[in-house]
């Protein structure tokens, strides 16, 4: 499968779609996928001590000469100053703001559905009681470990799930901070390992055992879970590297972690939990994820789209948010060719989001207030898109929803709706979402128009049909 993706914009760890989507065959898999599907709309979270210098997530630690890899001087002015200095970030992170009920309720607010949280991102820092490392936000080390609620993987998890979201765990397969994975041995070249495994097939066993223990204690300590999301797809079997994805040429060693005994496990644990391995084709990606960035064309297998609310991923402060406007449009751009949005929104080193977050999520549950009915439980259906117009159908066939769309800061409605009907569709009725009296409209061959209803909506109108 080679998809064309719409940019939101470039990113250091943008991935690749794969090819060869393996559909499970687990029943209970299937029927959380199902259900993931309805959901639609879910909340990402990047979070860690990297919060506290305002920089991108982990990658400064990367030696990779490229643009989101430069370190600040003030941080330390040799590498190995550096790599010290973001690792004493653990002595300061002490985030007593932090309130996970607040979020969810926000989110929940906003029509989000689900939530995926870093757990443990590249630079090996755990944000849950791990047993396998002392780097870890619940260690005597970090001033926030004497907090009640200091385990915020445990916190976060049982807020959301209270408020009915189903619970995503990312986790980072490579690590930076072990030393299985970045053998002090030898300085490390690039993101991948410094070692080959095949010549220190040892370390390397280490490693995978080290790797299994903490996937085991996140599907086994953290009540319900129902996504494991693994980040970074370098870690992987050399059989499986795509020479024609840029990033994954730099792959020069074995680096399988056995994604088969880890995710018999995580399925032992939590039946019928969604793996997510991204990029590597098999039994192991349930679904694909291209980030910051929509393919121009509906898939049919499942997707997610995982794209930032600021332009980064982790806090960095005064981030450049996007408009609400935006946000529903990108909304309703995934969902009629059939995917999932996960909005990113990075929590500060207080321990909360910023002020402009909030007032997204409040605007967005206004709108999903009105609209959600043509947002959750649908599918795509051709012809998805035309001009300003896209679409989606309920899972029944019953009803169409047509979205229209505008340019501008300012959403400006038309005077008059046209949109061409999808074969097989004959509507009986039709109504504009927000609007309680009755709507004009005619049909003429396969179009339909409608008069737009007297007042205003924001960000995007929905029409809906009945049809026969």
């Amino acid at each position: 499968m080679v998809l064309s993706l719409t940019a939101g914009a470039a990113f250091p760890q943008a991935h690749n779609v794969s090819s060869g989507y393996q559909k499970p065959t687990d029943p209970q898999v299937i029927e959380n996928l199902e259900q993931w599907q309805d959901m639609k709309f879910g909340l990402f979270m990047h979070w860690g001590t990297y919060s506290q210098w305002g920089i991108v997530e982990s990658w400064s630690l990367c030696p990779e000469d490229e643009g989101w890899t430069q370190r600040k001087p003030e941080h330390g002015a040799t590498y190995n100053e550096y790599v010290k200095n973001y690792e004493n970030l653990q002595k300061t992170f002490n985030p007593t703001a932090f309130n996970p009920e607040k979020w969810a309720d926000a989110a929940k607010g906003a029509g989000m559905k689900y939530v995926v949280f870093t757990t443990k991102h590249h630079d090996g820092f755990a944000m849950f009681d791990t047993k396998e490392s002392d780097y870890k936000i619940t260690s005597p080390k970090s001033p926030f470990s004497t907090h009640p609620k200091a385990d915020v993987t445990k916190a976060i998890f049982s807020s959301f799930r209270n408020n009915g979201f189903k619970i995503g765990a990312y986790f980072s397969k490579p690590d930076w901070h072990t030393e299985y994975y970045w053998w002090p041995y030898f300085p490390p070249k690039d993101r991948n390992v410094n070692y080959d495994p095949e010549k220190y097939p040892e370390r390397w066993e280490k490693y995978k055992q080290f790797t299994f223990n903490q996937i085991n204690e996140l599907t086994s300590n953290y009540g319900k879970v129902d996504i494991l999301w693994l980040d970074g797809g370098w870690v992987r079997p050399f059989k499986t590297i795509d020479p024609s994805v840029e990033w994954q040429r730099t792959i020069k060693v074995e680096q399988d972690i056995d994604m088969d005994r880890i995710g018999t496990m995580a399925r032992k644990n939590q039946p019928g939990i969604i793996v997510v391995d991204r990029t590597v084709p098999g039994n192991w990606e349930n679904y694909v994820t291209p980030e910051q960035a929509i393919p121009e064309h509906p898939l049919d297998i499942p997707w997610e789209s995982c794209i930032t609310m600021g332009d980064s991923f982790s806090y960095v402060p005064n981030d450049n948010y996007k408009p609400t406007k935006k946000i529903v449009e990108t909304l309703v751009q995934i969902i009629s060719r059939g995917g999932n949005y996960l909005l990113n929104i990075a929590p500060g080193p207080n321990g909360d989001f910023d002020q402009a977050a909030y007032d997204r999520l409040a605007e967005l549950s206004a709108w999903m207030d009105i609209n959600s009915s043509a947002v959750f439980a649908t599918r795509a259906v051709a012809p998805y898109h035309e001009g300003a117009y896209y679409y989606t159908k309920s899972k029944d066939a019953k009803v169409l929803n047509v979205f229209h769309l505008s340019e501008g800061e300012q959403y400006q409605a038309p005077a008059t709706f046209e949109f061409t009907v999808p074969a097989g569709f004959i509507p009986k009725q039709v109504r504009v979402l927000g609007y309680k009296g009755k709507v004009k409209w005619n049909k003429k061959g396969d179009k339909i128009q409608v008069q737009k209803p007297k007042g205003s909506l924001n960000y995007a109108t929905v029409i809906q049909l009945d049809t026969k």
